[in-house]
């Protein structure tokens, strides 16, 4: 083997160089073996420009190797490996500032599809469905490729978050911007159609707004929203923001870094971004009033005594207003109403969701074709 061929098997032997890698670097050999005997006991050519200006001495090839193979081991080794994006790919990305982030990406095809959770909730939120329903992590896959991951402070099951933590409580412009420096170490390439559910839709919308070329389509999934606060009486939105936070006390003495956010900093901070452009919209609103189940709730203990017992009507009427501002957000957006579902949409109907992602995406392969 001569030196040119060993130099290459460094290369191959890097942890984390995949087998598609690999197969690209083993062709690359084949031709470099090839161009050797070829020149041997020949002077190279030396043309002005392009590859072949390097091939003439030891030395300069060494130099067209380092040329060659620096940024190809850059992209590749990982610690917080950068995700080939048509590869299968679940782990931690190192986004810079010292911190890693965990992402899960599958599939192939255009647009990439993200999935935002809401709060607390994990990557592991769009693999999970009732009655043995098709997940819609898994089933998006199937048609383009999809990423998921989890904001710091998000428990997957009893363990903690994946993704380095940070302090808390955080806003929606936090998480875009974290969502953005993931995105771009690990080379997923945009424009994307982003899915947010809960406090994920209000992510995905600043996101959509902060960077309106990086986004092609959204699906909001039952979606946090400014207008909630808008509908109700200041003395209503404290009582919404206790229930919203929750009992969380023994939770952050078993985990301190639990994810919480400020939602009036978030919504200051989406109504002072830019109005979203004209792109593919679906909006999913749960029609499972949360009324009539807060007497019992209160009454088991499951909410604290000092809510009022209509407060769950009062948070359906102001939802209801807040749902229907969002579809009208950009032109010809759609709102389904008709879900059959509580808030957790994507877990109990997620064929609807999947549906509803299949549908902008066509919308948006559509719109490239018209482009």
């Amino acid at each position: 083997m001569n030196g040119r061929s060993r130099a290459v098997d460094k290369v191959l032997a890097i942890p984390g160089v995949d087998a598609i890698a690999k197969s690209a670097i083993d062709a690359l050999r084949a031709k470099l073996d090839a161009l050797s005997k070829a020149n041997r006991g020949y002077p190279a050519p030396s043309p002005v420009g392009g590859i072949g200006m390097f091939i003439g001495s030891p030395v300069s090839f060494g130099t067209f190797l380092i040329l060659l193979f620096v940024p190809l081991v850059a992209a590749l080794t990982p610690a917080a490996a950068h995700a080939p994006s048509s590869a299968d790919f679940a782990g931690l990305i190192d986004i810079g500032g010292g911190r890693k982030m965990y992402l899960e990406c599958r599939g192939a095809g255009s647009p990439t599809v993200v999935l935002v959770a809401g709060l607390k909730a994990s990557a592991e939120d769009w693999s999970i469905a009732g009655k043995s329903a098709p997940a819609v992590f898994p089933e998006v896959a199937k048609f383009t490729r999809v990423c998921a991951y989890d904001r710091p402070g998000t428990p997957v099951g009893e363990k903690p978050s994946r993704s380095d933590p940070v302090e808390q409580p955080t806003t929606a412009r936090d998480a875009v911007a974290d969502l953005h420096a993931l995105l771009s170490a690990a080379g997923e390439a945009g424009p994307y159609v982003l899915v947010g559910h809960s406090y994920g839709g209000l992510v995905v919308r600043l996101y959509a707004s902060t960077y309106p070329e990086g986004v092609s389509g959204l699906v909001l999934v039952d979606a946090l929203t400014d207008g909630l606060r808008d509908a109700e009486t200041p003395e209503q939105w404290a009582i919404q923001r206790k229930l919203m936070e929750g009992e969380i006390g023994e939770s952050l003495v078993q985990y301190p870094d639990l994810e919480r956010n400020d939602p009036d900093r978030s919504f200051d901070q989406i109504r002072a971004a830019p109005k979203l452009r004209p792109i593919p919209l679906i909006v999913l609103s749960a029609d499972r009033p949360w009324g009539p189940q807060i007497p019992s709730m209160i009454a088991s203990g499951a909410l604290p005594a000092d809510i009022p017992p209509d407060f769950g009507s009062i948070t359906d009427a102001a939802q209801k207003q807040a749902q229907e501002k969002l579809a009208k957000l950009v032109p010809d957006a759609k709102h389904i109403t008709n879900t059959n579902s509580g808030h957790e949409i994507h877990k109990e109907q997620p064929q609807l969701v999947i549906d509803s992602i299949c549908n902008v995406i066509d919308a948006v392969r559509g719109r490239r074709r018209h482009d």
